[in-house]
């Protein structure tokens, strides 16, 4: 009997749970042009030390990690993340400055912002991946979004 079986198993429902959070999250931080790439880089290393990864108390919050750290060294200092535009005739009630607006925002105010209020992620699921205190999220969340309104001149 194959012994690697139950550990295919275990890694192909990860990687099927996993993939769709990390290219959601690493494409929210740095832009949907390398987040396939990151995620399949962050796969690969689950892969390679699935031994490692499955002993974590947050595994996909680790392999996000690694994913980060490998968009990081391939977006370069000066460019912004890609955010596809928005059209107005296509989604009318999105302002169209809003992909440039979040390419503005730190990476980590962008990543909250867009996975609790495009994605829809709970508080909870957020800061679990990010790592980070419920706390913290949130005060990303309000710095982020008082910085989406100025820019975007819709102060309140």
């Amino acid at each position: 009997m194959d012994q690697r079986a139950p550990v295919t198993d275990a890694f192909t429902e990860f990687a099927r749970v996993a993939e769709p959070r990390l290219r959601l999250a690493l494409g929210a931080a740095f832009g949907f042009d390398l987040a396939q790439e990151a995620t399949a880089d962050a796969l690969a290393f689950a892969w390679e030390n699935w031994d490692r990864v499955m002993k974590s108390a947050n595994p996909v919050g680790y392999v996000f990690g690694v994913g980060r750290n490998r968009a990081r060294r391939s977006l370069s200092r000066d460019r912004a993340p890609f955010l596809p535009p928005v059209s107005s005739l296509e989604i009318p009630w999105v302002e169209p400055g809003l992909p440039a607006a979040l390419g503005r925002l730190s990476v980590r105010q962008r990543e909250v912002i867009m996975l609790l209020h495009c994605f829809e992620w709970t508080l909870h699921e957020v800061s679990e991946l990010l790592g980070l205190s419920r706390g913290t999220v949130q005060i990303h969340e309000r710095r982020g979004m008082a910085r989406l309104r100025r820019d975007l001149g819709v102060e309140l």
